[in-house]
């Protein structure tokens, strides 16, 4: 099989697309021909090393595609099963071993390629919206990068829950993109803080280092920042007081792997976004398709914000 590998952390470049050896599953394990793999910023992380990993090894945290071998002990998933995952690594790949358990089943009506693009971005939304903060009927929520895959996500699924939602974007073009998505309100980065100040219930902040001291600004007193990326970079260290001050506000830093790590929540959470897309009500905008060999180049664009939607590697 085909497969992408970094032997060093780096930029795009370091991104190999090589032949390696087809994988046998193990205990507990089954083998997925790929359909389709997410491209998310924590595979950047992973790329450059700010989240380290033992090298060499295969990245991608997110994908779909079809059972082509099943490991001993797997009595719930078969040869032939449409299946998609999310925070297994190993993904940028034709097959992907996957344990069985952190595999879901894809209904009929939902294509592979959009379980691939919904997963991990998809269920991030869902946790956020649903968990971190769970979003009421006329909740202010504050998305920003609402233009982006994760921005398009929760926009819609604040509004299924009858939040009004104020987006943040860079562009007349992407402004276009957040009200499509249902933005009722969408700014600027540079006059956010000062639009909103004190009056948002929950912020969701991917971008980190030049959204961060803003969406504070923007918080009612005891309102919820959850910081869930870094896009821009990590956030400066923060004195507890600086909440205190601001409204005795909460902060959290959540990750996906935390909202998942129960089987029974993982099956809840894709299950609704599943049937969100098969009845129409969530809407999943899958901007641009790679093959897989052309990984660096959908970094690349990830990376220099050129992108609007979802990215996919298809092998």
């Amino acid at each position: 099989m085909r497969a992408i590998v970094i032997s060093a952390n780096g930029g795009p470049e370091v991104l190999e697309y090589v032949e390696r050896p087809d994988p046998e599953p193990g205990e507990g394990e089954v083998v997925v021909d790929v359909a389709a793999s997410g491209v998310n910023y924590i595979d950047v992380y992973h790329r450059s090393g700010a989240y380290p990993l033992e090298l060499p090894t295969t990245i991608g945290s997110e994908g779909a595609g079809v059972v082509s071998a099943v490991g001993p002990g797997v009595r719930d998933v078969a040869v032939g099963d449409t299946v998609a995952w999310a925070s297994v690594l190993g993904s940028y790949a034709e097959k992907a071993v996957v344990p069985a358990g952190r595999v879901v089943p894809v209904p009929e009506g939902v294509s592979a390629e959009l379980a691939a693009a919904v997963m991990l971005q998809g269920m991030t939304a869902h946790y956020l919206t649903h968990s971190t903060y769970a979003v009421r009927e006329g909740d202010q929520v504050l998305v920003h990068a609402a233009a982006g895959g994760m921005g398009q996500l929760l926009t819609q699924l604040a509004k299924l829950k009858g939040a009004k939602v104020h987006g943040t974007v860079s562009t007349p073009e992407k402004e276009k993109l957040a009200r499509e998505a249902g933005a009722d309100e969408v700014l600027r980065y540079d006059d956010f803080a000062e639009a909103l100040s004190g009056r948002m219930h929950v912020v969701y902040d991917g971008v980190g280092a030049t959204t961060f001291e803003g969406g504070l600004k923007a918080l009612r007193p005891r309102g919820l920042m959850a910081l869930y990326g870094a896009a821009s970079g990590p956030v400066p260290p923060l004195d507890p007081q600086v909440l205190a001050g601001n409204g005795s506000l909460f902060l959290t830093r959540p990750t996906l792997v935390h909202y998942i790590a129960e089987r029974e929540e993982l099956l809840q959470r894709a299950s609704d976004l599943f049937e969100w897309i098969r009845t129409g009500r969530l809407r999943v905008n899958v901007s641009a398709r790679y093959p897989l060999a052309e990984a660096s180049r959908a970094h690349e664009d990830l990376t220099a914000r050129r992108t609007t939607g979802k990215l996919l590697l298809i092998p």
